[in-house]
């Protein structure tokens, strides 16, 4: 990775409580703000934001809805098998983890009296085997919502429901880990920036699953494709601002991708539906997003360089200190930071 950022992360800082659960609303959590020129920072709280962004600018959220991904189910012989969702790749056909090895081609899985999937190809050189399920479109989402559970990391002691999972704007299901740098959103704080003259604009972009419970695999960055869907209401919206002066901010690592993977011959956005597996980081000349919405990353993490797009290594590890200093919390239920 060319800039990750090594840090030891004090274990009181993983948010393992929703904000909500913790006493305070949603918008009320922490943020960070980071001037991405000269590196200061400024410790402010999420709903204040309209205090950081002008009228004209443009706020390009994740409008992608997270599902419940953890499935359980039996095979033939009783065997219980836990499946992962982990990319959606037609209608019916998923890639997914499965947590047994008991799993062969042409096995099938029975999740319920209604919903079961064939093993179309058992994982052998990858971390993903790839299942067809006996339904699709809605009736299969409308399964998945009945009987799935949200993927959870290890830090998180409770099992929260979906709902602590979702954005409140998010429309579309698809994301099988949260795009969680939207959380923090109230519709009030929506309706304040839209009041101030700020555009609120949606793209798409599905999560795909990166924790893979299991060290032997490790995803790269470049080999994380994920579906994405700029409208066209959105790519005008953008250039208009653009070509007026005024900055376009990404709501996520999650919109970064999805908005510098649909740049044209002329740097402009056009709207755009396909794939993306954009790896972004300090070398990378962004196009589109002038500031980035984001929660904190651990160590390491990829997401830390896509930051470095944005801000230098040295004022990010500076931050970084800070944060860790003024007791933010991490995650997707913790603190947020603006980078401006």
């Amino acid at each position: 990775m060319s800039a990750a950022l090594s840090f030891v992360l004090p274990d009181e800082l993983n948010a393992s409580m929703p904000p909500e659960r913790r006493g305070i609303r949603r918008d009320y959590v922490k943020m960070m703000v980071i001037d991405k020129k000269e590196g200061t920072t400024n410790h402010s709280h999420f709903y204040k934001l309209d205090h950081y962004l002008q009228e004209g600018d443009v706020l390009v959220l994740n409008a992608s809805r997270t599902i419940p991904a953890v499935l359980k189910g039996n095979l033939a012989d009783g065997t219980v098998v836990e499946v992962r969702l982990a990319h959606k790749k037609s209608d019916q056909n998923w890639e997914a983890l499965i947590l047994v090895d008991e799993v062969k081609n042409g096995d099938t899985i029975h999740f319920s009296p209604v919903l079961s999937a064939t093993v179309v190809t058992a994982a052998t050189d990858s971390p993903f085997s790839l299942l067809a399920f006996n339904l699709c479109c809605t009736a299969l989402y409308d399964q998945i919502y009945q009987i799935g559970q949200p993927v959870r990391y290890e830090y998180i002691e409770t099992p929260w429901d979906l709902d602590y999972y979702q954005t409140v704007f998010a429309t579309s299901p698809g994301s099988v880990e949260m795009p969680s740098a939207g959380r923090a959103f109230s519709w009030e704080l929506l309706f304040r920036l839209q009041k101030k003259g700020v555009r609120i604009e949606y793209v798409e972009l599905h999560t795909g699953l990166s924790y893979l419970m299991d060290d032997k695999w490790h995803l790269e960055p470049r080999e994380n494709l994920e579906e994405y869907s700029i409208p066209e209401k959105t790519a005008a919206a953008v250039r208009q601002a653009k070509s007026n002066g005024h900055k376009v901010i990404a709501v996520g690592t999650t919109v970064v991708r999805a908005l510098e993977s649909a740049v044209d011959t002329k740097g402009h956005l056009k709207a755009a539906r396909g794939w993306t597996n954009l790896y972004i980081t300090g070398t990378t000349k962004l196009q589109v997003a002038d500031g980035l919405i984001t929660g904190l990353h651990e160590p390491e993490a990829s997401h830390l360089d896509l930051l470095s797009a944005f801000v230098s290594v040295q004022h990010l590890h500076v931050s970084y200190k800070e944060a860790i200093g003024q007791k933010y919390f991490w995650h997707e239920f913790g603190d947020m930071n603006l980078i401006i």
